[in-house]
Order: C-alpha cells, then structure tokens, then sequence
C-alpha cells in the first residue's frame, strides 16, 4: 500500500476539495483525509501511479506539493536535519559576511556549493578567509538581529520527541550558530563546524576536519548505530548538495525548498509548505501536533 500526500504553504491554504478529490478519483484511491483543512490531506493507494510525476508538475503549477511513499514505517524514529536554509530561514556565514562588507561576494560563493557547482570544503574554506579580522562579538549580534526560524520547526522537534524520535541537529554551518538553534529548537545534539578565535577575532581559518557531506552520511550512520535505528527508520531534511548523502540514506529524505538540482536528485521534495509538511508527510494531523 502507498500514502499520496498533498500539502500547501499553511499561509495559501489553497488545497482544495475539487484538486483532491480529483486526484484520488484517477488514481482510484481511498477516501481521503484531512490532516488540516485547506492546507494537507493524505489518500490510500494500491500501487505507485505511473503519472506521479506529470500530476506533480500540475500541482506545482498550483503551488502545491504532492509525495507519494509507501504506507508502512512512514512514521520515524530519528530526524537528521540540516540548519542553514532549512530549519533557520538564513545562511549564517552570509549573514556574517553581509556584516564584514563581503557579503555579495560569499553569497556567490555559497549559492554556487550548495548548487553542487563547487566542492563544499574549498568553497567554505574561501569563505570563511573573507572573514578574516571580524571581531567575534558578530556572532551573538547576528543571532539576535537576523536569524529567524523556519516555520514549523518547533512543532516538529516537539512532535516527534513527544513520540519518542531522536532529533539531530547537523549542519556544515558552525558550532556557533548550531549551539543555539538546536537549543532554542530542542533538538536532542547538533554537530557543525567551528570559527577558530584569537584574541577575540576570527582567525580566517575553519577547524579541520570540515565537516561537509560526507561528514553528514558519517553523523547518519553514527547516530543510528548509536540508537539500534535502521537506515529507514530515520527522516533526513536538507536543501542542499552537500545535504544529498544523508538524504539519500534516509527512509525518508526530504529535499526542503532545496535547489533545483538537489530537488531533482529527491523523490520527496516540498517547495511550497514549510516545517510542519515532515510531520503530515509521517500522518500526523494538526490536531497531533506538541507545541514546544
């Protein structure tokens, strides 16, 4: 059996009955569900639709995301989720750059890695130089003047620890902004590179090793050993190239308002609903949902 899931931004909450009702009647699916009125329904089916992906090029047209996964083990044990750009709404070395006046500059550099155009260790490397001399105290002024939280988020964290899932927190972002993210969030541990200081300024050089893809697929196998979980038994979330490896482990890995091609590397892809689209993705309705 398989789940076809159809999900909304909550802020449109433009899914409506007729483009439901149509989709579950060619496919011949079962009477759907409302996860939340307007903006998430799920329907039964008995095989994969050899249209899936011509429906889901019509329903993007809508602005509407659709996944179809099979219906057993959906619901997850463990979340590995990326920070940057997934759940924060900005790319933190950017936002530092944007401070230091070289931010045109690492914003070129960032959009290209996380495009797969540049390998990850060199691109940060090169950003992290331009940064050279910024005077540490950036770092709390950039968490408390620019950093927002993708919405969404707190409610999944809650959600799925109040279920008993494992939360991860793993970024190739830094320690500094992860520390915070992941206890403001709640997540269970947070692995990230780290800014090297002296003298109360950043040196320019990141702390080896860089933790990049491969570093995330080793977290993945790390933490799942570590639990006694089963590869699919784990919900990964990311938007970027470097985000792939894990994304490509996990039972379910999510390619979040990603880049096109990352996005066309996923077979799960939302780019229209935020955060709480991983918890209706697993069936829980907005009336399961924890608030932290």
């Amino acid at each position: 059996m398989y789940i076809a899931t159809l999900l909304a931004a909550p802020s449109a909450a433009n899914l409506d009955a007729a483009t439901l009702d149509g989709i579950v009647a060619g496919w011949a699916g079962s009477a759907p569900r409302w996860l939340k009125p307007g903006v998430a329904a799920e329907f039964d089916l008995e095989a994969m639709p050899a249209d899936r992906w011509a429906v889901w090029d019509a329903l993007q047209a809508q602005r509407i995301d659709m996944v179809v996964q099979p219906a057993a083990g959906r619901r997850k044990k463990m979340l590995l989720a990326d920070m940057d750009s997934t759940m924060i709404q900005q790319e933190c070395i950017d936002e530092l750059a944007d401070v230091a006046g070289v931010g045109a500059r690492v914003k070129e550099i960032t959009a290209r890695a996380m495009n797969g155009e540049l390998d990850f260790e060199g691109a940060l490397t090169e950003r992290v130089g331009l940064l050279k001399g910024l005077p540490e105290t950036v770092i709390a002024r950039v968490i408390e003047e620019r950093l927002s939280f993708t919405p969404g988020g707190r409610e999944l964290i809650a959600t799925m620890k109040a279920d008993g899932a494992y939360c991860a927190l793993v970024s190739g972002g830094f320690t500094a902004f992860t520390g915070h993210v992941a206890g403001a969030l709640g997540f269970h541990e947070n692995r990230a590179n780290t800014l090297l200081i002296e003298d109360g300024v950043l040196t320019g050089v990141p702390a080896r090793p860089i933790l990049g893809r491969e570093a995330k697929v080793q977290a993945f196998h790390e933490i799942s050993e570590r639990l006694g979980l089963r590869a699919d038994e784990v919900m990964a979330v990311g938007d970027g190239a470097n985000d792939l490896g894990m994304l490509h482990l996990a039972g379910t890995g999510v390619a979040l308002h990603a880049k096109p091609s990352v996005a066309a590397q996923c077979d799960v892809r939302v780019n229209f609903g935020d955060l709480t689209a991983l918890l209706y993705l697993q069936g829980y309705a907005e009336a399961d949902f924890v608030t932290a």
